[in-house]
């Protein structure tokens, strides 16, 4: 009988208990507790509004290194000078749509290729590795659902492909290049995500005609900006998903990742940002054997070519045969030595002007060359030839992390944000928005 009442009471009490009650409680007990911190993965000092402002600056000085670029990728350099004298601003991208560049015939001054492309793709592949990780998880990402997301993206722009209908055939050649775009990266991930160790390989040995590309660059300072003020681990993560770069050049997509982490931090400095490119080595790479660390030997490089060039003075004018570009808004000085250090890059540089190496230089050099200033450093880049698109924008994703957006020039701010919106359908203020929601999650 005693047993009997105190059911009764147990029972009295639940049911006068107000459900939503019962129901927080039980949500909260059975919430799992994160076994990590928020401040392992993004940097603590970091206020709201400053990681706003950093985000938006990575996200915008990447798209104006891209659309400074964009209409001179691959020219040569007296082409350049010819038809520009020097590049200073956004201009109309006069040239036919193509897989990797514009999607678009002569787009307006602020149009972009994939390197922008790459920062929207990458921000829904964020998303959906937020989507399948529960509380408990900490935010780390996985090579293979990287590999899988590629995937399954590819398959739906050849779905969109197969649906396209009518006689016009604008609509087949847009949707083309949209297939064109991702089929190398498709081809190797297919294997990748299957575990199909040896066909990985070949595959991964014909990518891009089997050159140590620069795959990992065009989305390695997404990464840094996953893990904003964590270098170390934005390296770590940022090699797993390199599954398209070999060798020395996942040493470099890692470091990319690392710079613009340490440039997202609340107050990087000049110091900070280089000293990455020496402490941040959680594969031992400055152990290798015969050749060491490339990646070091490149960013000394840089370190060589800037202070070579910076000491260059106007007496040697005469002598390198120079003329000033009408309208140059420097010094006559400053020309003389940028052009030295165009010298110098020439003569490191190889023929193919797409692997990693070569990008790494060039960015460094331009970073170290002007001092981290965001203008005459992407003019730096752009002027120097070669895959300028995707140089200044690794070169303006991470000067508009360190800066932010607020920092940016609003002469190339303007243009690039109107016609990446109105002309191709990107939002980039959009795209950094999410990106925050992302982060504020943790």
């Amino acid at each position: 009988m005693r047993n009997t009442g105190l059911l009764f009471l147990l029972l009295f009490l639940f049911a006068c208990t107000p459900k939503n009650s019962v129901e927080e409680e039980s949500q909260t007990m059975v919430k799992p507790h994160p076994n990590w911190a928020r401040s392992d993965y993004i940097d603590s000092t970091l206020q709201a509004d400053l990681l706003k402002d950093k985000l938006l600056g990575l996200i915008l000085g990447s798209a104006i290194g891209d659309a400074m670029g964009a209409p001179t990728e691959m020219w040569p350099r007296y082409d350049m000078v010819r038809e520009y004298q020097y590049i200073d601003s956004v201009t109309m991208v006069l040239r036919e749509p193509s897989a990797e560049g514009p999607w678009d015939f002569n787009l307006p001054p602020g149009g972009t290729t994939d390197d922008t492309r790459w920062k929207a793709v990458m921000i829904d592949y964020f998303e959906k590795e937020e989507s399948a990780r529960n509380n408990n998880q900490p935010p780390k990402l996985k090579a293979a659902r990287f590999a899988k997301f590629l995937i399954e993206r590819y398959q739906s722009e050849l779905n969109r492909l197969k649906s396209t209908e009518g006689f016009d055939p604008a609509p087949y050649e847009q949707n083309m290049r949209r297939v064109n775009w991702l089929q190398e990266w498709a081809l190797v991930a297919k294997p990748f995500a299957e575990g199909n160790v040896e066909a990985y390989g070949h595959r991964l040995s014909h990518f891009y005609g089997g050159e140590m590309a620069c795959g990992g660059m065009l989305y390695a300072p997404m990464i840094g900006a996953y893990y904003p003020g964590k270098p170390d681990l934005a390296y770590q993560e940022m090699y797993k998903l390199s599954i398209f770069d070999i060798g020395y050049a996942r040493d470099i997509s890692g470091l990319t990742a690392a710079l613009t982490a340490e440039a997202m931090r609340a107050k990087p400095n000049k110091d900070s940002l280089f000293q990455t490119m020496i402490t941040t080595d959680p594969d031992n790479y400055f152990k290798s054997r015969l050749i060491g660390r490339a990646a070091y030997r490149i960013y000394k490089d840089a370190e060589g070519i800037a202070r070579s060039a910076k000491s260059a003075t106007l007496d040697q004018w005469e002598n390198m045969q120079l003329q000033l570009p009408d309208y140059f808004p420097h010094d006559s000085l400053y020309y003389l030595q940028m052009q030295k250090a165009f010298q110098l890059l020439d003569a490191k540089n190889q023929d193919t002007p797409f692997h990693a190496g070569e990008i790494h230089l060039i960015n460094l050099t331009a970073l170290l060359f002007c001092d981290l200033d965001f203008a005459k450093t992407i003019e730096f880049v752009t002027n120097y030839g070669r895959d300028n698109d995707t140089v200044a924008a690794i070169t303006g994703a991470i000067l508009g992390a360190y800066w932010g957006a607020s920092q940016l020039p609003e002469h190339l701010v303007d243009p690039v944000l109107k016609t990446n919106k109105n002309q191709l359908g990107i939002d980039l203020p959009v795209l950094a928005e999410r990106l925050e929601e992302l982060l504020a999650k943790r």
